[in-house]
């Protein structure tokens, strides 16, 4: 079995959402953060074999989709969702 994507809506409940994919034989994690001012999507390519490029992402996905900066146990959520996509 392979997961192929996640969605993810922040708490704030702001419009802000999130897609996370991994085309098969990809190095790399897209993620794409939609928003009211970007409903087309900002999209991010992560390194999959990279803990700090997983961090960041994570990171920035915490902030963006909840509105504010989070504490590391709430970026480890978001986290933890990278990670299905990971090497």
């Amino acid at each position: 079995m392979r997961t192929t994507r996640i969605d993810l809506e922040g708490d704030a409940g702001n419009g802000h959402y999130a897609t996370i994919t991994r085309p098969r034989n990809s190095e790399h994690i897209i993620v794409t953060i939609l928003t009211p001012a970007q409903p087309d999507g900002r999209v991010h390519h992560v390194q999959a074999d990279s803990e700090d490029d997983l961090w960041s992402m994570a990171e920035c996905l915490q902030q963006q989709l909840d509105g504010v900066r989070g504490t590391n146990s709430m970026i480890h959520d978001y986290l933890r969702e990278l990670q299905r996509f990971a090497d």
